[in-house]
C-alpha cells in the first residue's frame, strides 16, 4: 500500500473496512486530520465516496465515510455484466443444469491450477499460498490466524459479484475449491457478499 497515492489508499481502506471516520483514516495514513478532510472533499465531489452520520452510545454522532457505486466500479469486476447476459443465454438454450455444469468445470480447471502451487506445502502456507492467488484474481484477500490449526480468510472484493449474485452455486464451488486444494472439510463460508454482508469470510480449520 506504500506506492498508491493518499486518494487511493483511502479508497482501499474503505472497500475493506466499509465504512470509516477521520479520525480512524488519520490512525490508518498516518497524515494530520486537516489533510484526511482535504482527500475526503476531493473525493466527495468526485462521487467516490459519501458520509453517514452514525450515533453514539455517548456523546454526538460522528460522520463515517463510505464508497460509492461509482468506486466501486475502480476495483476488479472481470466484465462480469456480461458474463451475467451470457450465462442467461445459455440456461435459456440449455436449461439450468447446463449452468452447474459450468461452474463445476470451473471448479475443477481451478482446482487443477490452485494444487500445482499449494501441493508439498505446511498449513500455514498453504493458506498463505491461497491468500496470494486470490488477491492475483483481485478478491482482496487477507488472512488472520484465530486459533490453534484455526484460519479466517477475508475477501474484501468479489470480482465475479454479480454473476455469484444471479448464480448461487458460484459460491458453494468456491468453498469445495477451498476443502480440495487445502485438503480439509473444516471450511465454512459465514460472510457472503451475495447476501448482503459488507465481504467473504471463510473459517478454515486443519
Amino acid at each position: 500500500m506504500e506506492k498508491m497515492s493518499t486518494k487511493d489508499k483511502i479508497l482501499y481502506l474503505l472497500k475493506r473496512q466499509s465504512r470509516l471516520s477521520v479520525g480512524e483514516l488519520t490512525k490508518c495514513l498516518h497524515i494530520t486530520d486537516m489533510a484526511v478532510r482535504k482527500h475526503l472533499s476531493i473525493l466527495e465531489k468526485e462521487k467516490l465516496i459519501y458520509s453517514v452520520e452514525v450515533k453514539q452510545p455517548i456523546g454526538r454522532p460522528i460522520q463515517k465515510y463510505i464508497l460509492t457505486k461509482n468506486a466501486e466500479l475502480l476495483f476488479p469486476k472481470s466484465y462480469e455484466g456480461l458474463a451475467v447476459e451470457f450465462l442467461k443465454d445459455i440456461e435459456a438454450m440449455y436449461g439450468e443444469e447446463s449452468i452447474e455444469q459450468l461452474f463445476q468445470n470451473r471448479e475443477k480447471r481451478l482446482t487443477n491450477e490452485y494444487k500445482v502451487r499449494l501441493e508439498n506445502k505446511s498449513p500455514i502456507e498453504k493458506i498463505k499460498e491461497l491468500k496470494t492467488i486470490q488477491n492475483e484474481k483481485g478478491y482482496m484477500a487477507d488472512v488472520a490466524k484465530i486459533g490453534t490449526n484455526k484460519y479466517e480468510l477475508i475477501e474484501y472484493n468479489c470480482p465475479i459479484l454479480a454473476v455469484a449474485s444471479e448464480y448461487k452455486v458460484a459460491c458453494h464451488c468456491e468453498t469445495s475449491l477451498f476443502q480440495k486444494v487445502l485438503q480439509t472439510e473444516d471450511v465454512k463460508r459465514t460472510s457472503c457478499k451475495t447476501e448482503g454482508n459488507d465481504h467473504c469470510r471463510f473459517l478454515i480449520g486443519f
